[in-house]
């Protein structure tokens, strides 16, 4: 995302990627039976989301040469663990996925002002694209800004890139000169928040309108399909949260489809994830049989 005449960052580019949908599974399901997953067993998971075996192992192999996936053999069988930087990656992750926070007005604003010289032009876009991926909007060049619960965020993103000597933050109030909706407009490009919202919607309020009118006990082939609709859930969602940073709710246009989008999500993550926690539990424990 960016802001004025900027884009918001399609989360469609990445998501359904084989490599995406395992970051998801070990994010949803790895780390409640164990931390531990053997391949043939996550085959068979990926199976029911149309992602073979070739793909599996090509996706788990780059995610280990990125160090989120550390290869163990349990048992003589093949698999693979989080690494502790995966750990904290995906700790990270369940701060911003589920404990998203709305800002208040009142709270204030974050300002990253940074003047990276044309030496360290790497590290600058480097440090462009994580603060875009914070959610940090720009109100002018080399100065972005965020909901003041970012703050920590910022803060770790220019000390991780090492760039600390040429930023200074701010935590900031808005004043003068102009309405705050109207800044914050110019700051985030809202049409395409709420277009990424829309398109959410149309794509799971029919999978939770579904599930709702499932009645009586639910068998094998609906622990498979729960499996499958909880994981292309999460991680179509897993990016929003990151792109859209909190904004006051009274910043935003009525009506804002992030709120209700949020709440499918939240309403299919309860209905589903203990669905899909069986079925997960299910194939791996049959495994131990084969």
């Amino acid at each position: 995302m960016t802001s004025n005449s900027g884009q918001a960052a399609d989360p469609d580019t990445e998501r359904r990627r084989p490599r995406s949908l395992i970051v998801s599974f070990f994010g949803s399901y790895a780390r409640d039976v164990g931390g531990w997953i053997g391949v043939a067993d996550l085959i068979a998971l990926m199976s029911g989301l149309d992602v073979d075996g070739p793909a599996v192992r090509s996706a788990v192999s780059r995610l280990k040469r990125r160090g989120l996936l550390t290869p163990e053999r349990l048992g003589g069988a093949a698999g693979y663990r989080l690494s502790d930087e995966g750990r904290r990656i995906l700790a990270e992750g369940d701060q911003r996925i589920f404990g998203h926070r709305v800002a208040r007005v009142q709270d204030g604003w974050v300002l990253v002002v940074f003047s990276v010289p044309e030496s360290e032009r790497r590290r600058r876009h480097a440090l462009r694209s994580q603060l875009t991926r914070l959610g940090f909007g720009t109100t002018a060049a080399g100065v972005w800004i965020a909901p003041a619960h970012l703050t920590d965020q910022a803060r770790g993103a220019l000390r991780d890139l090492g760039l600390e000597p040429y930023a200074e933050l701010f935590h900031a109030s808005h004043l003068d000169f102009r309405e705050l909706t109207e800044s914050v407009a110019r700051w985030w490009d809202l049409p395409a928040f709420q277009a990424m919202y829309e398109g959410f919607l149309d794509e799971y309020e029919p999978v939770l309108e579904r599930w709702r009118r499932m009645s009586g006990p639910l068998g094998a082939q609906e622990r498979k399909q729960a499996f499958a609709d909880h994981l292309r859930t999460v991680d179509t969602w897993r990016r929003l949260p990151y792109l859209d940073p909190g904004l006051p709710p009274e910043l935003l246009p009525e009506p804002w489809a992030g709120s209700r989008a949020a709440r499918v999500f939240f309403d299919l993550h309860t209905l589903l994830q203990p669905l899909g926690l069986s079925e997960v539990r299910s194939v791996i424990a049959f495994s131990k049989f084969r």
